[in-house]
């Protein structure tokens, strides 16, 4: 979750110098880390709470990056902040069932 917040910074970063190539493929990757956060969520349940807040405050970011995004770039940020509401979603389930 740490990591996924760290790239949600670094493409905005990206997005604000115009270099929206990178700035996609750093959403991507937020969207293979948010997927295996989902994966793993049941293995692990350590520092749940911590990761859903993280979580949720990413996704803040995302939609604050989607305000200012150009319409190329939307879908990318629309489809990585739908896998970010799932995981986000599905850590707050495994916080009640604690």
């Amino acid at each position: 979750a740490e990591l996924v917040s760290q790239m949600t910074d670094l493409a905005s970063h990206q997005f604000d110098a115009g270099d929206s190539g990178r700035a996609s493929e750093t959403l991507r990757m937020i969207q293979h880390y948010a997927e295996k956060i989902q994966n793993g969520v049941a293995v692990d349940s350590k520092k749940l709470k911590n990761a859903e807040l993280l979580m949720q405050r990413t996704s803040y970011r995302l939609k604050d990056i989607l305000g200012n995004a150009s319409y190329e770039d939307r879908q990318a940020l629309e489809a990585t902040l739908k896998e970010l509401d799932q995981v986000q979603s599905q850590l707050m389930l495994q916080v009640f069932k604690k």
